[in-house]
C-alpha cells in the first residue's frame, strides 16, 4: 500500500506574516490527519522560517525549485545541498510554469532531480500536457517524453526515490479538472511506463495528481487506483482548504 501524499506549491504568494499565519493554521489541524503525509513547499524567502514552524510535526518541508549545478558562480541560484541543509526532504522539479516561462527541457529538468536525489532528498517530478497537446492527440506521447527525460539519465532504479506529480496544464489555474478516469487514465500509463522497467519499483511509486484538487474533487480522486496523493496549487493557501484534501487522502488508505 503506497502512503498517500499531499504537498502544498505556494508558488511565489505570500508574506512573513502571511505565511506564519498560514503554517499555524495547518498545524493546529493536522491531527485530524493520520494517514497522508503531508508536505509544504514555500518560497525560497520562507524556509527557514518554516523549517522552524515544522519542528516537532510529522509534516514535511519542500522547495520549488533547484539549480542544475552543485555550487558556484550562479548569481540568483539555490543548490540542492543549501535547500537539504535548510531542511527540505522535497523539492519540485519541471514544474509547468518552469517549463512554460523558463524554457526548462527534459535535460534541464533531469540535472535538478539527480542534484535533489544526490543531496538525499526526493524530487517531485512534473509531466504533463497542455491543451493544444491533448486535442492532438499527443497526451501520451508527451507525459512519455517527460517521463523518460530522466529515466532515460538515470535508469529505473532512480525511481525508488521519486514522486511524479500529473500536472495537466489545461487544468492549471483555469477552474478546468481533469474527471477522475481521465486522470486516472494518465497516472496508469505513467506506472505502467516504469513497470516496462521495473514491474518492482512502479508499485511502490507514487503519481500525485497535480490539476486543480480541491477540497469538493479530493476524496473521488484520491479514490483512483493509481492517484497516490495532490500536488496542491491555490487550495494549499487555504488552511482549511489544503487540510480537507490531506484528510481526503486518509479516507482511501
Amino acid at each position: 500500500m503506497r502512503q498517500p501524499l499531499v504537498a502544498g506549491n505556494w508558488k511565489m504568494n505570500g508574506s512573513t506574516a502571511s505565511a506564519e499565519a498560514l503554517l499555524a493554521g495547518i498545524k493546529a489541524g493536522i491531527g485530524g490527519v493520520q494517514q497522508t503525509e503531508v508536505a509544504v513547499c514555500p518560497p525560497f524567502p520562507f524556509l527557514q522560517m518554516a523549517a522552524q514552524a515544522l519542528q516537532g510535526t510529522a509534516m514535511a518541508l519542500g522547495a520549488q525549485n533547484t539549480c542544475t549545478e552543485p555550487a558556484g558562480a550562479y548569481t540568483g541560484e539555490v543548490s540542492a545541498a543549501m535547500l537539504k541543509d535548510v531542511g527540505c526532504r522535497y523539492v519540485i522539479v519541471g514544474h509547468s510554469e518552469r517549463r512554460q516561462y523558463y524554457g526548462e527541457d527534459d535535460a534541464i529538468v533531469a540535472k535538478k532531480a539527480l542534484q535533489v536525489a544526490e543531496n538525499g532528498m526526493i524530487p517531485i517530478l512534473c509531466v504533463g500536457e497542455t491543451l493544444e497537446e491533448r486535442e492532438r492527440g499527443e497526451m501520451e506521447a508527451v507525459v512519455a517524453r517527460h517521463v523518460d527525460g530522466l529515466l532515460d539519465v538515470s535508469g529505473v532504479d532512480a525511481f525508488a526515490n521519486v514522486v511524479v506529480a500529473y500536472e495537466p496544464v489545461w487544468a492549471i489555474g483555469t477552474g478546468m479538472t481533469a474527471t477522475p478516469a481521465q486522470a486516472q487514465e494518465v497516472h496508469a500509463f505513467i506506472r505502467n511506463r516504469i513497470a516496462q522497467k521495473s514491474p518492482s519499483i512502479a508499485e511502490g511509486l507514487r503519481i500525485l495528481y497535480g490539476g486543480s484538487m480541491k477540497p469538493g474533487n479530493a476524496v473521488e480522486l484520491m479514490g483512483q487506483p493509481d492517484i497516490d496523493g495532490g500536488l496542491i496549487g491555490g487550495a494549499s493557501l487555504v488552511a482549511d482548504d489544503f487540510l480537507a484534501i490531506c484528510k481526503a487522502g486518509d479516507v482511501n488508505v
